[in-house]
């Protein structure tokens, strides 16, 4: 289980950097940035923006999607440990009643 948790944790940070990195390249993150450094931003380009802003909208449905699986790979993942669980202790009571 915790495998799983780190490999989650490794998958959002990845992602979740990915996504800040494109965010702060943006006119978005430019102008937040400038805002934050008190300077005056250029004029944003709106088609820039609106590309931008898809291209975070579909790496956001991404991320979604992929937490999705990975939430369904854990349960597998489980299922599959009690599955083993179970064989390895018929295995002992077997062995024990011979």
């Amino acid at each position: 289980m915790g495998e799983d948790l780190i490999g989650l944790v490794a998958v959002t940070l990845l992602f979740g950097g990915g996504t800040l990195f494109l965010l702060s390249i943006s006119p978005v993150g430019k102008a937040v940035a400038a805002r934050i450094l008190g300077r005056q931003s250029a004029p944003v380009d709106e088609d820039e923006f609106k590309d931008d802003l898809k291209a975070i909208r579909a790496e956001l449905e991404d991320l979604r999607a992929l937490r999705t699986d990975v939430t369904e790979l854990a349960e597998r993942v489980d299922f599959a440990e009690r599955l083993l669980a179970k064989g390895r202790q018929a295995d002992r009571l077997d062995a024990g009643g011979r």
